[in-house]
This record gives structure tokens, C-alpha cells and sequence, in this order.
């Protein structure tokens, strides 16, 4: 259920990850940087992080947190070839089939 749960969360904040790096621009895309001038400002060569960056390091965060979530579970649960392997040792070794009598000829 918690799984579940996780993995859910992990494929919609990768969607939302997806969406939001697509709908930004890159880091020359200033008028500025057409004309090879550099923008500085009290914050820096970057300026100040927009809200939609602000939301993908959020969703990145939750991103990493969560696939390191599933890994870990993943890897404590025991492997279904184990259970295979143990259901097959305990049921008994079934006989072989005796091949069937040959039908008798048909009498006139």
C-alpha cells in the first residue's frame, strides 16, 4: 500500500518535473546576452530565481528523495525467485504416468 502510494507520487512529480524544466528558458536567453553584456545585480550574473525554478528544485528534491525510497524498499523485500525456489522444494516429486494399454481389437 505504502509502495504503491510512493510510486505515485514518484511518477507525477516526474511529470511535473518534465513540464517544468520544458517551460523555462535557458540561461542566455536575456536581451542582454544578445548583445554580450553581462547583467549585474545585487543578485548576482543570474539574477534573482524565478518561481517556476524555484518549483523545479522542489519537484527534483522530492524526485530524488523518492526514488532513493523505492530503492531502498525494494531492496530489503526478498526476491519472488526465493519463494519459487522454496514452493518447489517442499511439494512432493510427482510420479511418472504409465503409458496407456493398447485398446483390444474390435470382434465381427
Amino acid at each position: 500500500m505504502v509502495t504503491a502510494l510512493l510510486t505515485t507520487l514518484h511518477v507525477l512529480v516526474a511529470t511535473v518535473l518534465i513540464f517544468m524544466v520544458l517551460l523555462q528558458k535557458g540561461k542566455g536567453a536575456d536581451i542582454g546576452a544578445a548583445f554580450g553584456g553581462a547583467s549585474q545585480t545585487i543578485f548576482g550574473p543570474r539574477g534573482a530565481q524565478s518561481f517556476m525554478a524555484k518549483i523545479t528544485t522542489g519537484a527534483a528534491v522530492i524526485f530524488m528523495v523518492t526514488s532513493l525510497t523505492l530503492a531502498i524498499s525494494s531492496a530489503r523485500k526478498s526476491s519472488v525467485m526465493k519463494g519459487i525456489q522454496s514452493t518447489e522444494q517442499s511439494l512432493p516429486a510427482a510420479a511418472p504416468l504409465a503409458p496407456a494399454p493398447a485398446p483390444a481389437p474390435a470382434s465381427k
